[in-house]
């Protein structure tokens, strides 16, 4: 079993949702990424993503925005950050760890040649957001290396078009909860349920919720309904006000967010 199904497969079995965190690579600097990534595991993340610092993410709001910002400006390169994958795996054997970004920076200088790149230093899924289902060929070779490529469906994803977003899927489903950039918004808690439903009965991949979650409770919320959820600008923000400091910042959050999701379920039941 990939790394990324033993994730969710675990804590199902705990009876709770996935906690999936974000933090863009390179923020503030590259050599201060390892100890906040350390922070997530510390803090009960079961799942870490890991931006890929781009000059123009059309998908991200403002706080997303200047933490690619502020890496690229540390000089951040490709070569970094997957540095900082390798070093990441060799100090946590278990955790997935999957790389976020767009298609320039993750299909160079081919998708075969980042591909390998990517196996090496020990990734175990790919989330593209700028590359559509239709375009999805290009991205064979990270599932041809075991590596997961992770798909996104929206609150326009139709029964027409889900098809097609689930073709090839692995990992998990990224339900982006709701229309626009990553940041502040978050959709209504019956709408986030009833996109959950329609997609748990299309596939049998776990669906994470994301966009918008920020609080313990409205974690808990999702996590009485979804598989995951997926919390990052939330914590890019405090990287943001803490820079080099944010370790400890980081894993305060981030435990309080899993102690709520791992309570989410057992108090309805």
């Amino acid at each position: 079993m990939r790394r990324i199904a033993r994730a969710f497969a675990y804590a199902a079995s705990d009876r709770r949702a996935a906690l999936v965190t974000f933090i863009t690579a390179g923020d503030p600097t590259p050599a201060a990424t390892g100890a906040i990534l350390d922070a997530l595991v510390e803090g009960g993340a079961d799942v870490i993503e890991l931006g890929m610092p781009f000059t123009d993410p059309m998908a991200d709001g403002p706080a997303i925005q200047l933490a690619n910002l502020r890496s690229l400006g540390a000089g951040t390169k490709t070569a970094d950050v997957l540095a900082i994958a390798t070093a990441f795996r060799s100090r946590h054997p278990d955790v997935p760890l999957v790389l976020m970004g767009y298609a320039n920076t993750m299909t160079r200088p081919t998708p075969a040649g980042f591909a390998d790149r990517a196996r090496d230093a020990g990734v175990d899924g790919m989330i593209v957001v700028d590359i559509p289902p239709e375009e999805a060929a290009e991205l064979a070779p990270f599932g041809e290396r075991g590596i997961d490529v992770i798909r996104l469906a929206t609150p326009t994803t139709d029964a027409a078009r889900l098809p097609a977003v689930l073709e090839g899927a692995g990992g998990f489903l990224y339900y982006v909860s709701v229309a626009g950039v990553t940041g502040k918004q978050q959709a209504a808690q019956d709408s986030i349920e009833q996109a959950v439903a329609r997609l748990k009965a299309a596939t049998d991949l776990p669906v994470a919720v994301g966009f918008g979650i920020r609080t313990p409770e409205q974690a808990a919320q999702i996590a009485r309904v979804a598989d995951g959820l997926v919390v990052g600008s939330a914590i890019v923000e405090l990287i943001g006000r803490h820079g080099a400091d944010a370790p400890a910042h980081v894993r305060t959050y981030v435990q309080s967010l899993s102690a709520a999701i791992a309570a989410a379920r057992k108090e309805v039941a």
